[in-house]
């Protein structure tokens, strides 16, 4: 696959519709403490104190600036909660657009991969009857119970690259609180892998105009290098085609276990964020 910036746009746009709705289904949870802020085609996002729904999403991509009045208005939101604004920004973006950030104080902190595949994939089927887990869809009280505990177990224990990289980490109160709220968001699909009938790891994808989001994949420690993360990933793209999406994408860290599975699913790299950072 090749990206273009109408591509990143639209996958841009998906993602920030995610971020959105995540985000709404937190408030609802917690009776508010919120926020969601325009800024360009993205958004700024608050989720509460330490959220990893605390981001600049989808910004940068509307032309060759971004507009800073927006970006103001979302910064000074961000201050009056005591957080620090964080952009996860395309490089696909004008170069003015990392000019305005940098001008406002901001520094580079790490890279994220975006990568991608065509839906309905050739020999979809071959791929999958080698994964050893068995992944099924989380229906029920139990299983979203589950569910929860294996992504926040399986996050507290992340995979360090070779680069040293090994994604974002948060407390466990938060990562429950955060993945509590995925409950009845339209559009989020939850799924379980199981291994010698012990829960192994857990993933979610979030359908949203023909794009399949592959996020929320976890594997707790003592599965890890058995095939659970393939079966995951075998599964919701199945799912995805299902549902008439014609694009999945995936977010990982750069040289990461989780990106080299998604290459030997068929996923190419389409482009990289740039995740800038300002203090409070």
């Amino acid at each position: 696959m090749f990206a273009d910036v109408a591509l990143a746009r639209r996958i841009e746009r998906g993602e920030s519709a995610m971020s959105v709705a995540m985000v709404g289904a937190v408030g609802r949870r917690a009776g508010g403490g919120v926020f969601v802020e325009p800024v360009g085609e993205g958004y700024a996002i608050f989720g509460g104190p330490g959220s990893p729904f605390n981001k600049i999403i989808g910004a940068g991509l509307e032309g060759e600036s971004i507009d800073e009045a927006a970006l103001e208005r979302a910064e000074r939101v961000f201050r009056e909660h005591g957080a620090g604004p964080r952009a996860e920004v395309s490089v696909l973006a004008n170069p003015n657009v990392f000019e305005a950030f940098h001008r406002r104080g901001y520094r580079f902190e790490t890279v994220e991969h975006v990568l991608g595949i065509a839906l309905p994939r050739a020999g979809a089927a071959s791929a999958t009857s080698r994964d050893c887990a068995e992944v099924s869809a989380v229906h029920g009280e139990a299983a979203a119970r589950a569910w929860i505990d294996a992504l926040v177990d399986g996050f507290g224990a992340p995979d360090v690259t070779a680069t040293g990289v090994s994604g974002d980490s948060f407390p466990e109160d938060v990562l429950r609180e955060a993945f509590s709220a995925y409950d009845g968001v339209e559009g989020f699909h939850r799924y379980l892998a199981r291994l010698d009938d012990q829960v192994a790891g857990g993933g979610g994808m979030y359908v949203c105009q023909g794009i399949g989001i592959l996020c929320g994949a976890a594997t707790l420690p003592r599965f890890r290098r058995r095939g659970v993360q393939a079966a995951l990933l075998g599964r919701r793209l199945e799912d995805a085609a299902a549902a008439g999406c014609n694009l999945a994408v995936v977010t990982t860290a750069p040289g990461s276990r989780s990106q080299q599975n998604a290459h030997r699913h068929g996923f190419a790299l389409l482009y990289a964020r740039a995740v800038l950072t300002r203090q409070a």
